[in-house]
């Protein structure tokens, strides 16, 4: 595996770089050894997460390093290495002025959106060199397993359901699981996942979880997760904002106290029942005379009872107009609170007792209660009157709690009505409809200077969508020293951005409110849809700002024909609102783009929504998006209209120095977040190429264009008709394919794909893995001055043996069929796509291609224990011929379908004489050969004699028959081997030829098509004849260089060229294209 260098930390890195990933990693270095906060942009697709996890843990490895360095030193009375200093060792080495010791090497936390994305996040460590021991934490919900439990709604009714053994940590503790995982081990050991997470979590080096766990204090608190000195890591951060501020707000609903009020009620009569069957009426009702456990006594619970209903009339006391509520300065949260006799005073005594009450009920078997509104309660308790002041303290104390927050009440208009009780003590309040109390915080930073009290050693943000990062930071209400705006890993000629300002009729194109809903516009927007739907191919995507908007347009493109048209060419898919049937709908998106009978699909979602922001639309399945307004924020919604005027109140009482968005640039950033959000999801990966409209007159503007991600930003362009946005975009994807098409036809040399297969062979160093297979292999190549047409070809040229050819054809196993043969031939061509001149050294795309595939099924679908044992077995193999430790180490694969046929691919690497025995041994084991055939079992020099003499049977008998004869029967042996499509695509090639005698170009099409199968390589030698006399040299020097040794003249036919007068009409061909393209090779010689 790759090292590199980067601030003296050596990273270990799966593959070479890119220049944008290794400034990422410095970034990130730098901000763990400077101990200082990081915010860093880096586009998708660009292997984030990867450098992020293999910078931190190089990191975290090094830190450990130096301790160990400094012990040794301080053992030894000296410095080891007296030119080296400790303090050249890294930053971590002199962590301050205190000793270091290896309980103060820092944990990392790492935080993501969705327990889906870090699940993805544990599946790129995996891939990684690192091993650290990692722990994933997940609620109740996701992880208990007992089946009674969980169809429980409470939290409070799980509990685990088997102790574990000391054995069961060990065992796990160097394991790398994600919460699928704990699921799937804790139910086969029977052992509770939840619990067996919190254990874990005791010795983790790193940490996953959601963010909001680690953003919620309440969340923090019962995980027991202590940040002190630990590095804090928010990936997909473009969320957190939302999240900071969600996590410390609350909405209490008159459903919320009217629930917690009827499970008080219940327990005060389950309680005055068990004291009613007491023995001794002058017994003290206390906590021993209580046989149930619960350490109250009945005035306690009658009191939270009276907090309760106070509550409910104080909330409810407020006239609050019915289309909008009355909102307040958040310090009026505890003059609303004072009313129901919750202060400062007695806040730890409520909240304790609530705790117990809850706990309690949640634990009654075969009674379930909705002990929801108690545990809401307990949670604002702990929100509103977080800190322990003093008396005189404790003003100044509520005004800083509340600094960030504004009290909304409003009337409650929804479904829940609450349960009526009979109880005298209920209050009339209760029977009607209520008011809602919010307490809704307008700062993120609130929640990132609490982390930072914690005493984290840093904090980093990082998201392919935080442009712009001043208005992000700004928010954040901490300082970010660390900032990085990451260019992408794909070139010009692989991304279109065009702002469309009017469609295809000359109306403008907007969303904005007065526009959005008029005919015209929407009209002009259908237009546009369904002609971009015709030049863009394979899978469109369609974002619109919101499910209004959407669900109209729908409507009105039905009604007027639009929706029809785009129907005909790329079916339509719509997200759905909720979650259930979305699976269904993009699944249905994805197999109507790989039906190579259709033109591809059309996706319609919202910006914000599920699709928008996770899923990865990536090559066929997002080659464009087309945006069709700006996602604002929906104007009216009272926290919009009270985050816009927090912010404005917050600029106009700033201290000098401080620095906070308006209320208007914190709108616009927001629908621009969505925005870059949403064009995210066309580029995923450094060979992905695709469009981006932006279909609003409003991009127009300076200002709109600055607030697109950087790696978008230079490439936008504004095009004066829609007639000059389809002319541009047809040619940039008529460039991009072929530009695609170059790209992975550009030769990898034999070497980069032995690397691939770093278990081919094993170098006599010593070293191991992919370097050390290339070293070796190049020094053979000084050696021999002869490549390998193989895999197994050079494994065996390390033994200085003969070789012998593995090529075969496996029928439906052809994904893992590795083609045998390769063009070694170097040559240079015209680059008419940019501009330039390249060497381009031609080899059969399917030998890399389908070797990386088959690295990495490998990869994917085995332990390492497992894979290991089967490159040794196989390294074994190539030194001794002993086929049975191969059979026996390659046996697992049969024992789950989805690795059998990782089992058949292996047939390309056993020997010719060992291909009949393996077959059998597949056919036994999965009741499926590896499509064996009796000239499998031919040498390398015999199969080339053989195709050889076929060739030349050819030739001969063509030398026989009439020119027109000649040509009919190998254009029927084209097409009888090749198939109908790749026969037109071959026919297509010599036309173009013809044209253009353009000759690197047609070899290359034939070389690959007639190349796949070994059969097939006499084709290659006959379709000579058809080369023109200036070009016949080069063609012989290639088929030279193809086989191996030179092939004679008459291996390689020529046109006769007396019989260039016969005419056309004589070509005796029932079919079309046969007879045009024979024609050609009459008419072509008479230049």
């Amino acid at each position: 595996m790759p090292s590199l260098t980067l601030s003296g930390v050596t990273v270990n890195f799966p593959f070479s770089p890119y220049e944008c990933q290794k400034a990422y990693m410095n970034k990130v270095i730098e901000c763990l050894q400077k101990k200082v906060n990081g915010v860093l942009e880096s586009p998708t697709g660009t292997g984030k997460t990867l450098c992020l996890l293999c910078a931190t843990l190089a990191w975290r490895e090094n830190f450990k390093g130096t301790i160990s360095a400094r012990k040794i030193a301080e053992r030894l009375g000296k410095e080891m290495f007296p030119n080296t200093p400790l303090s050249s060792w890294g930053t971590a080495a002199t962590d301050g002025d205190k000793p270091t010791y290896y309980t103060d090497v820092p944990k990392i936390v790492y935080a993501s959106r969705t327990h889906s994305q870090l699940a993805q996040v544990i599946s790129e460590l995996k891939n990684t060199s690192y091993r650290p021991k990692v722990c994933v934490l997940g609620s109740r919900e996701q992880l208990c397993i007992n089946q009674e439990v969980m169809r429980q709604e409470s939290n409070h009714v799980k509990y685990p359901i088997s102790t574990r053994s000391q054995s069961t940590d060990r065992d796990l503790v160097n394991s790398i699981l994600d919460v699928e995982d704990l699921v799937q081990f804790g139910t086969k050991q029977r052992v509770c996942p939840y619990y067996l997470s919190r254990s874990l979590k005791q010795q983790a080096d790193v940490i996953f979880m959601p963010y909001n766990y680690l953003l919620d204090p309440k969340s923090r608190k019962a995980h027991n997760i202590d940040l002190n000195g630990a590095v804090v890591i928010f990936d997909e951060a473009h969320n957190v904002e939302k999240t900071c501020e969600e996590s410390t707000s609350f909405d209490l609903t008159p459903y919320d106290v009217a629930s917690a009020i009827n499970a008080v009620d219940r327990l005060l009569v389950e309680q005055a029942k068990e004291i009613s069957h007491k023995d001794s009426v002058n017994e003290d009702v206390n906590v021993e005379s209580l046989s149930s456990g619960l350490k109250l006594d009945l005035s306690t619970i009658a009191k939270i009872k009276q907090i309760l209903l106070d509550l409910e009339a104080a909330i409810d006391s407020y006239e609050v107009p019915s289309d909008k509520g009355i909102t307040k300065p958040g310090i009026f949260i505890y003059e609303v609170l004072e009313r129901a006799h919750l202060t400062y005073s007695n806040k730890t005594a409520v909240y304790e007792a609530l705790e117990q009450i809850s706990g309690y009920l949640a634990g009654q078997p075969g009674i379930f209660l909705n002990t929801s509104g108690l545990q809401k309660l307990s949670d604002i308790i702990q929100l509103v009157f977080c800190g322990e002041p003093s008396e005189k303290d404790r003003r100044h104390q509520m005004e800083t709690n509340t600094a960030h927050f504004k009290v909304h009440i409003h009337r409650d208009n929804s479904v829940h009505k609450k349960k009526q009780s009979v109880d005298v003590w209920a209050s009339s309040s209760s029977k009607k409809q209520g008011n809602i109390l919010s307490y809704w915080c307008f700062s993120p930073g609130f929640s990132m200077q609490d982390l930072v009290n914690q005493g984290v050693r840093c904090i980093i943000l990082t998201s392919g969508t935080l442009s712009p990062l001043s208005s992000f930071t700004s928010e954040m209400r901490i300082e970010f020293p660390v900032r990085l705006e990451n260019s992408h890993v794909i070139e010009r000629d692989q991304i279109f951005v065009s702002i469309i300002a009017q469609g295809p009729d000359g109306a403008h194109l907007s969303s904005a409110f007065d526009r959005r809903f008029v005919p015209e516009n929407m009209a002009s927007l259908g237009n546009t849809v369904a002609n971009l739907s015709r030049v863009v191919p394979h899978g469109l995507l369609v974002f619109f700002p919101s499910f209004p908007l959407m669900e109209k347009t729908l409507e009105f493109w039905k009604a007027n024909g639009h929706a029809n048209r785009i129907e005909n060419i790329k079916p339509m898919f719509v997200e759905p609102k909720g979650k259930g049937t979305f699976n269904d709908v993009i699944d249905g998106y994805y197999s109507k783009v790989n039906d190579p009978a259709s033109k591809g699909g059309s996706f319609f979602a919202v910006c914000r929504g599920k699709a928008s922001e996770g899923l990865d639309f990536a090559d066929t399945y997002g080659r464009g998006v087309i945006i069709t307004g700006l996602p604002f924020p929906p104007k009216n919604d009272p926290r919009v209209i009270l985050k816009m005027q927090f912010l404005d109140e917050m600029n106009r009482k700033k201290a000098p120095g401080l620095k906070y968005l308006s209320g208007q640039d914190w709108y616009k950033q927001q629908a621009f977040r969505a925005v870059n959000q949403a064009i995210g999801r066309v580029i995923r990966h450094k060979e992905d190429y695709g469009a981006i409209f932006l279909c609003d007159q409003r991009f127009k503007s300076a200002d709109a264009r600055a607030q697109l991600p950087s790696w978008v930003r230079s490439y936008v362009r504004l095009c004066d008709s829609f007639g000059n946005v389809v002319r541009d975009v047809s040619q940039f994807f008529r460039i991009a394919q072929k530009m695609v098409s170059c790209r992975t036809c550009t030769v990898h040399t034999m070497q980069q794909i032995l690397a691939l297969f770093s278990f081919v062979k094993e170098p006599n160093s010593g070293a191991s893995g992919m370097a050390s297979i290339c070293h070796e292999y190049e020094s053979e190549v000084l050696d021999n001055q002869r490549r390998p047409a193989n895999l197994l070809d050079a494994l065996e040229q390390g033994n200085h043996s003969t070789g012998e050819d593995s090529g075969f054809t496996m029928g439906e196993e052809k994904a893992n069929h590795l083609s045998t043969l390769s063009l070694q031939y170097d040559k240079r061509m015209e680059d008419e796509l940019r501009g330039g001149k390249r060497k381009i050294k031609l080899v059969q795309e399917q030998v890399t291609s389908r070797a990386k595939k088959f690295l990495a099924d490998m990869k994917k679908s085995l332990s390492q224990v497992s894979f290991d044992r089967i490159i040794q077995a196989l390294q074994t193999y190539k030194k001794t011929d002993d086929l049975d430790q191969l059979l026996t180490e390659t046996a697992i694969l049969s024992e789950d379908t989805n690795t059998q046929s990782l089992l058949h691919g292996f047939y390309q690497f056993v020997r010719p004489h060992h291909k009949k025995r393996f077959d059998e041994n597949c056919q036994e084991l999965t009741g499926k050969g590896c499509g064996y055939k009796p000239d499998h079992t031919l040498s390398k020099d015999e199969k080339k004699t053989v195709m050889l003499q076929n060739g030349m049977k050819h030739i001969f008998t063509q030398c026989s028959a009439s020119k027109n004869e000649v040509h009919t029967t190998f254009l029927t042996d084209v097409k009888k081997a090749l198939g109908a499509e790749r026969s037109t695509q071959l026919f297509q090639a010599i036309h173009t030829y013809k044209k253009t005698d353009n000759y690197e170009k047609l070899v290359t099409t034939a070389v690959s098509l007639f190349t796949e199968r070994d059969e097939n390589f006499g084709l290659l030698v006959r379709f000579g004849m058809f080369i023109r006399p200036n070009h016949k040299k080069q063609y012989k020097d290639m088929l030279d260089g193809l086989i191996g040794q030179p092939v004679s003249a008459p291996d390689v036919p020529v046109m006769i060229e007396e019989q260039q007068e016969q005419p056309e009409a004589s070509l005796l061909s029932p079919l079309r294209s046969q007879s045009k393209i024979s024609s050609f090779f009459s008419s072509s010689q008479r230049r």
